[in-house]
Formats: structure tokens, C-alpha cells, sequence
């Protein structure tokens, strides 16, 4: 990712922070119509998680110019996620209801340009968390 596209994320994060509850419930709607067979791995409190996964995006788009600091912890991130049942294929669903939700939400700020940078952003973390999964422990 160059300094651009890291410009791009966090911007358009920022206007979409003020909608995180709104946001979170529109990417989990359009998660489970894209894959019904998704719902079961979220258990408790669906507000609870996407105000979760709002706060654990928010994180990685603020640290975009330092991966290396969040490395571990999305490395962490991939191995519980083979815990909960999570396989490759299911990234890329939730990389397309992500990007729904970013369109949704940002309207015609989410140019070609942010999407094509919110897409690296996305394969980055996403590519770490399978990685790691993988890894002999």
C-alpha cells in the first residue's frame, strides 16, 4: 500500500465513524445474505460484535503506516478465527460485505480509488490472518 491509499482508508474511516453502530449492522445484514451458513459462527450479542469489529477496523486503518505493530495481534486474530470455524472462503465474503457497507455508507466518496485501496487494505489483513491460521503452532 503506498502513503495514498493509506490516506484513502483512513479518511473515508472517518466519515464512516460516526455511523459505526449503523455501519456494523449493515455489514452483518449483508454478510448473512451473502452466506446464510455464516450466521451460527456469531454467537451473543450482535450489537456487542459490531461495535467490536468497528473499534478492531478502526484499529487497523490507524495503524496502516506501521503494520508491523498490529502484525501479532492480527496474526492472533486468524488463529481464533479457526477456533470459531472461520475457512479461507469465508474472507472473501466478508471482504465483499465490507466493501458493500463502505459504499453504502460513503456514497460517491467511494471512488474506484478508495475502493482499490480499501481492497489492499482488506487482502492485507485478511492474507496475514489465513497465514497465520496455517502455521504450525
Amino acid at each position: 500500500m503506498n502513503a495514498q491509499q493509506i490516506t484513502l482508508v483512513q479518511e473515508s474511516f472517518a466519515k464512516v465513524a460516526p455511523i459505526a453502530d449503523q455501519a456494523a449492522a449493515m455489514f452483518y445484514s449483508k454478510l448473512f445474505e451473502m452466506d446464510p451458513e455464516l450466521k451460527p459462527l456469531f454467537k451473543g450479542d450482535m450489537t456487542e460484535q459490531g461495535q467490536k469489529l468497528m473499534k478492531m477496523i478502526g484499529v487497523a486503518v490507524n495503524s496502516l503506516g506501521r503494520l508491523d505493530d498490529i502484525v501479532p495481534a492480527v496474526q492472533q486474530l486468524g488463529v481464533r478465527h479457526v477456533g470459531y470455524g472461520v475457512k479461507d472462503a469465508d474472507y472473501d465474503t466478508v471482504g465483499g460485505a465490507l466493501l458493500w457497507t463502505l459504499e453504502q455508507g460513503l456514497g460517491d466518496d467511494f471512488t474506484p480509488e478508495c475502493k482499490e485501496a480499501w481492497t489492499q487494505t482488506y487482502t492485507v489483513l485478511a492474507s496475514t490472518m489465513k497465514d497465520s491460521a496455517k502455521a504450525p503452532v
